[in-house]
């Protein structure tokens, strides 16, 4: 979580600073990557929340359920950084296309 609250200072400076010296087009371009960036972000804390009911439920299940649930918590966490890694690389190619054109 502190991750992702870094990650969302770090956009939010990053397009504050884009902003001052650009025009409307890669203005536009950098709000579309960050909102990118952000919807993996929601996805995969969403996952993230997921994976941990999984094992929250599992709590008190025998050793065979809390090691399927575990499992399971566990995918989901791949999941979730696969989901947050593909957001920050579908928005830095934007910013970087978008460096390119202008």
């Amino acid at each position: 979580m502190r991750s992702h609250i870094i990650s969302v200072l770090t956009v939010a400076a990053g397009a504050l600073a884009l902003t001052a010296c650009s025009g409307p087009a890669e203005d536009a371009a950098n709000k579309q990557a960050d909102a990118v960036e952000q919807s993996a972000d929601v996805r995969a804390d969403a996952l993230e929340n997921q994976a941990d009911a999984t094992r929250d439920a599992a709590a008190g299940a025998a050793d065979a359920g809390k090691e399927a649930a575990d499992a399971t918590a566990d995918s989901l966490e791949r999941k979730a950084d696969a989901v947050e890694d593909a957001g920050e690389k579908q928005a830095d190619a934007i910013k970087a296309e978008t460096d390119r054109k202008y």
